[in-house]
C-alpha cells in the first residue's frame, strides 16, 4: 500500500485509538474486534477505479490502513483506471464473493447501469457495504485564462468550447452534471476523458484543458499549490478551509450541485457476517473525531451511518432517480 502522508498517518492513528475506545467494552468478541470467525486470514484487495491522488483514492487509502491496523491483515489498494470505472467494477463483479476483493467507488457504479454501459443492473451484481464520505466537487481553471466566475466561464465558452475533465470518465457524476449545466446555461463544453480527477487537474495546470472538476479533497489540495484557480464549489455550502470560494448556486445558478459519495462494494453472494464486520470497522473509523475534523476542513463529511440493508435501499432509490435524469437529458454514451 502506498505510504501515507504525515497528515493522514496522524489522523489514522487518532482514529484507531478512538475506534478501540468505542468498542473496548462491547459484549462480544465480534463487536470488540470487528471481525468474524475465519475472516480475514489473508490480505484484502481494495480496487479503486481512479488514479492515485484523486479523492476516492485518498479516502480509500485511509480506510485500508484502518482495516490493516484493526485486523492485522494488510488491506492493499489496487488502482484500476479506465472505462469510467467499468474496469474496476467488472473486476469485482467477476471476483469470488468472499470479502477479500472490495471495490471503492461512488455513484459512478449507478451511472454505469443507468447509461447501459454494463449489461446488468449493478445493484443485482454488487452488494454495497458502507458509505465512506460524501463531498461536492470543485471547479478549477487554468491560471492563464480570464475566467474568474461561472458567468465568465459561460461567456468564454461562446468564443471557444471549453475542454473539461474530472471524476472517472464518461458517464461519471462530473460528466452528467456538466452536461446538465450546459443545457441549463448554453455553455459550450466538451468532455475529455482522463483517468480520474488527479490527472485532469494536472492537465489544467499544464494548459492541455481549461477546466477540471475534483472532489473537495483533491480540489482543495490543488488550490493550495497555487497552480490553479478555484472557480466555484459545486455544493450547497462553502468549504470551511476556503471561505472565499463561492458555490455555483451563489453565482446565479440556484440548486445546481455535483457531489459524490464513496462506497465500498463486494460481489453479490458475499456472506452477511463479513459485510457487517467491514461495515462496523469502517463506520467507526470514518466517524472518529479526528477523521471528521479532517474531512470537514476539506469540505467533506463522513457518509451517514447506515446498515448495509439501509444503504442498499438508499442506493436503489438513487438509481431510479439517476435513470430518470439520464432519460430526461437524453444522454447516451457510445
Amino acid at each position: 500500500m502506498k505510504k501515507m502522508t504525515g497528515k493522514w498517518a496522524a489522523i489514522i492513528a487518532g482514529t484507531l485509538l478512538a475506534c478501540g475506545a468505542a468498542v473496548a467494552q462491547g459484549p462480544s468478541t465480534e463487536l470488540r474486534t470487528g471481525k468474524v470467525a475465519g475472516f480475514p486470514t489473508h490480505p484484502i484487495r481494495i480496487i479503486v477505479g481512479v488514479a492515485p491522488g484523486a479523492g476516492t483514492d485518498t479516502i480509500t487509502r485511509a480506510v485500508a490502513q484502518m482495516m490493516t491496523e484493526r485486523w492485522g491483515q494488510n488491506a492493499i489498494v489496487d488502482n484500476r483506471t479506465g472505462g469510467g470505472g467499468i474496469i474496476a467494477t467488472q473486476l469485482v463483479v467477476d471476483s469470488a464473493p468472499d470479502g477479500y476483493t472490495i471495490m471503492s467507488q461512488g455513484e459512478t457504479v449507478l451511472l454505469q447501469g443507468a447509461l447501459n454501459r454494463v449489461p446488468y443492473n449493478p445493484l443485482k451484481k454488487l452488494e454495497p457495504i458502507v458509505g465512506l464520505s460524501q463531498q461536492p466537487y470543485i471547479l478549477l481553471v487554468n491560471l492563464g485564462l480570464p475566467i474568474k466566475s461561472m458567468k465568465d466561464l459561460i461567456e468564454y465558452s461562446k468564443t471557444r468550447p471549453i475542454d473539461y475533465a474530472g471524476s472517472s470518465g464518461i458517464g461519471s457524476p462530473v460528466h452528467l452534471g456538466m452536461e446538465r449545466f450546459a443545457q441549463m446555461t448554453g455553455a459550450k463544453l466538451q468532455y475529455v476523458a482522463y483517468k480520474g480527477s488527479a490527472p485532469a487537474i494536472l492537465a489544467v495546470i499544464g494548459g492541455e484543458i481549461q477546466l477540471a472538476l475534483g472532489s473537495s479533497i483533491a480540489g482543495s489540495a490543488a488550490m493550495r499549490t497555487g497552480k490553479v484557480r478555484g472557480l466555484a464549489v459545486a455544493g450547497l455550502k462553502r468549504i470551511p478551509s476556503m471561505p472565499d470560494l463561492p458555490t455555483v448556486a451563489e453565482q446565479g445558478f440556484p440548486g445546481f450541485t455535483i457531489s459524490n459519495r464513496y462506497v465500498l462494494w463486494v460481489p453479490t453472494g458475499t456472506p452477511s457476517p463479513v459485510i457487517n464486520a467491514i461495515n462496523r470497522v469502517v463506520t467507526e473509523g470514518m466517524h472518529a473525531p479526528q477523521m471528521v475534523k479532517r474531512l470537514e476542513a476539506d469540505g467533506s463529511l463522513p457518509a451517514d451511518s447506515m446498515t448495509p440493508a439501509e444503504l442498499r435501499k438508499t442506493l436503489e432509490h438513487e438509481y431510479a432517480e439517476i435513470s430518470q435524469q439520464v432519460k430526461k437529458l437524453n444522454l447516451k454514451i457510445q
